[in-house]
């Protein structure tokens, strides 16, 4: 049975009908992509909301909660895993400081280094949104199998490494 026609074939099909000399393949597919992108950055800001984090407030604290206990890592790992620059780190740690979701200590291997420690307060909050999140992002898969789920991740883990 057929899919139902969406927007994007709406959006395809007039082109198709202004400039038939050209393929429209990408747009079928990318057109979607983006649309799907705005879904999930709606879910996450929805998601993120019940423990009151920004979404950069959840890369950071995710950073963290991922690393295991006890919850630590160097200010440089948090920029390279969050593909940020070192000064917008340092706001995002000091605001976070202030808000009570993590600490700085000072590197008990290096007395001049610091290192980023979150707080019960965070490890609170990374965990509801990530619990939230999860629930929001099975919703917008719910419309396709988990074996169709799993084909998309292999096709999008291709596009992704290919386009680099």
């Amino acid at each position: 049975m057929p899919a139902q026609p969406d927007e994007v074939d709406l959006i395809v099909r007039s082109w198709e009908r202004e400039r038939p000399d050209l393929d429209f393949a990408p747009l079928r597919v990318l057109s979607r992509v983006d649309r799907l992108s705005h879904q999930l950055d709606a879910a996450r800001r929805a998601a993120f909301a019940e423990p009151g984090l920004e979404p950069w407030e959840f890369d950071v604290l995710a950073s963290l909660r991922r690393a295991g206990a006890p919850f630590t890592l160097s200010p440089k790992t948090l920029l390279t895993q969050n593909l940020v620059s070192s000064g917008t780190m340092t706001n995002r740690i000091d605001r976070l400081v202030a808000r009570g979701l993590v600490r700085r200590e000072t590197d008990p291997n290096d007395g001049r280094g610091i290192l980023v420690v979150m707080t019960a307060a965070g490890r609170d909050a990374v965990d509801a949104a990530i619990s939230a999140l999860l629930a929001a992002e099975s919703q917008l898969l719910s419309a396709i199998t988990e074996r169709e789920q799993e084909s998309l991740s292999i096709l999008l883990r291709r596009l992704g490494v290919d386009s680099k």
